[in-house]
């Protein structure tokens, strides 16, 4: 995990970098993708989905969350990747959400740059490392 600063700025320009967003979405999926067959189940995105973490924790500590309710909430999640509803997710429809999600964090996030502590692998972080690049070039 590393401290860095982001905003709004750093999200969109990761996204619509089509050479360093792309790259870094089909590395993410090749990761999942456990059986090598092109597609994501429910079982190879769960791991991911749970990363998110997003009712787990209340300003970083970990609360108790109900069994039942976290599995509704990863189900509901997986469905929103698997937009032709097969039961799978192939890379285009992983790029299309999470280009989706993390234009909503760039939405909620705003433009007044903000410390976040990110994980080394996370979209976020490959966004900062994408706006530092570019800065330094």
């Amino acid at each position: 995990m590393s401290v860095e600063v982001l905003d709004a700025a750093t999200i969109i320009g990761f996204v619509e970098d089509e050479e360093s967003f792309s790259g870094s979405v089909h590395d993410r999926f090749a990761q999942l993708d456990t059986d090598h067959d092109g597609l994501l189940s429910y079982e190879e995105m769960l791991k991911e989905l749970q990363n998110l973490r997003v009712i787990e924790t209340h300003f970083g500590i970990d609360v108790k969350t109900d069994p039942n309710e976290l599995s509704h909430l990863y189900k509901s999640l997986f469905v929103q990747f698997d937009h032709d509803s097969s039961g799978t997710v192939d890379l285009e429809e992983f790029k299309s959400e999470t280009k989706r999600m993390m234009l909503a964090m760039a939405s909620g996030l705003g433009f007044v740059p903000v410390q976040m502590v990110l994980e080394e692998d996370s979209f976020l972080k490959k966004a900062v490392e994408c706006e530092s690049t570019k800065v330094a070039a």
